[in-house]
């Protein structure tokens, strides 16, 4: 699953996703995909894989990851082509959910195409031009039910009740995701304003409080999530040598690294939890979403495991950590046999039984 990276000109976009690059998980933990020079796969930060990884001596770790997909950058009027504005939008359908980087900093060096600093202005831009699209889409959605709506046809009916109803929200400045309304014929159409939204405020040590109060103000007004990064000092971090790294962070008193956060951040945008597979050659986060079965989990670390699913042993975290072995997690009646139908909780360590 993917996340796009949008903003305005000037935003520290491009500059957080060379960030995103060079702190990126390595190639080799994905054998079997290829990434592109656009996608950043980053590591989520996870305490509990840390841990398994120390419980069981695993030589190599494998950390849950988020890939994050740099798309062409958006100015006003992209919904009628402007810039690269047909691009811009034809890559964010493509795409599960939208990062948008918005200025919360002042600079003689980066000049602000807006003329000044105004986050939710900003950040209102990009809205207007997602909106614009999806009402273009939807008249021409509509445009195709409207035989069949004439001559009695219930599901073309239906469909044009739905579709009149999305032009209309729009119309009044409403993101479909803020509407209430069918999810399902929502899924059936590539709503730009129907995916989650993660605001990315870019800050720096002379940013005023109330910029990002404004950021967070948006957000929650948008159903959306927002979290604060100093994008040009994270650039300068993950330049440095990992121990360079910690000692840096230490010494400013930085307990996660901001792409750390955004990382996290982006793993709840998507919904998705983390099961584990450990031992003594390999400990591995996985992530699912939430809701998935444990089949699905199984597909995740191998398709052989899913087409040859029996069953599976679960036990969690948090009781290995309690109770001190996996001796002891039998003892209590913690490892449980589970069956197809049991979905994936957060904190699973996972054993699958299958045939090839």
């Amino acid at each position: 699953m993917e996340i796009g990276i949008v903003g305005l000109p000037n935003v520290g976009k491009s500059s957080l996703f060379n960030a995103l690059t060079k702190a990126q998980v390595p190639a080799e933990n994905f054998p079997f995909t290829t990434i592109s020079p656009n996608v950043g796969v980053v590591p989520v930060p996870d305490p509990r894989l840390d841990f398994l990884a120390k419980f069981y001596n695993s030589p190599k770790i494998v950390p849950s990851s988020v890939r994050f997909v740099d798309i062409a950058g958006l100015v006003p009027g992209a919904s009628k082509g402007e810039g690269l504005g047909n691009q811009f939008l034809s890559h964010i359908r493509e795409v599960d959910a939208i990062a948008q980087v918005v200025r919360c900093f002042e600079s003689a060096e980066v000049v602000n195409v807006m003329g000044s600093l105004g986050p939710k202005r900003d950040a209102e831009v990009i809205t207007t031009e997602l909106i614009l699209s999806d009402i273009e889409q939807a008249q021409r959605a509509r445009e195709k039910y409207t035989g069949g709506a004439r001559t009695g046809d219930d599901e073309s009916k239906k469909r044009m009740a739905f579709l009149d109803d999305i032009i209309k929200g729009l119309n009044d400045g409403i993101p479909v995701r803020k509407m209430k309304t069918d999810a399902a014929l929502v899924n059936d159409y590539s709503f730009l304003t129907a995916k989650p939204v993660l605001y990315v405020a870019n800050t720096n040590e002379q940013t005023q409080p109330g910029l990002w109060e404004e950021v967070k103000s948006w957000a929650k007004e948008q159903n959306a999530s927002a979290i604060q990064i100093n994008v040009k000092l994270e650039g300068e971090i993950v330049s440095l040598s990992p121990e360079e790294q910690e000692a840096y962070r230490t010494e400013l008193g930085i307990h996660e690294s901001g792409l750390g956060t955004l990382a996290r951040a982006g793993h709840e945008l998507l919904n998705q939890i983390t099961f584990f597979t450990a031992g003594p050659k390999e400990s591995h986060a996985w992530n699912v979403v939430r809701g998935d079965s444990v089949v699905k989990a199984a597909g995740k670390i191998h398709s052989d495991m899913e087409r040859g699913f029996i069953r599976a042993e679960i036990f969690n975290v948090k009781d290995l950590e309690t109770l001190g072995s996996e001796g002891a997690v039998r003892q209590a009646g913690k490892v449980r046999m589970e069956g197809r139908d049991y979905l994936t909780q957060d904190g699973d360590i996972v054993v699958i039984h299958f045939k090839v």
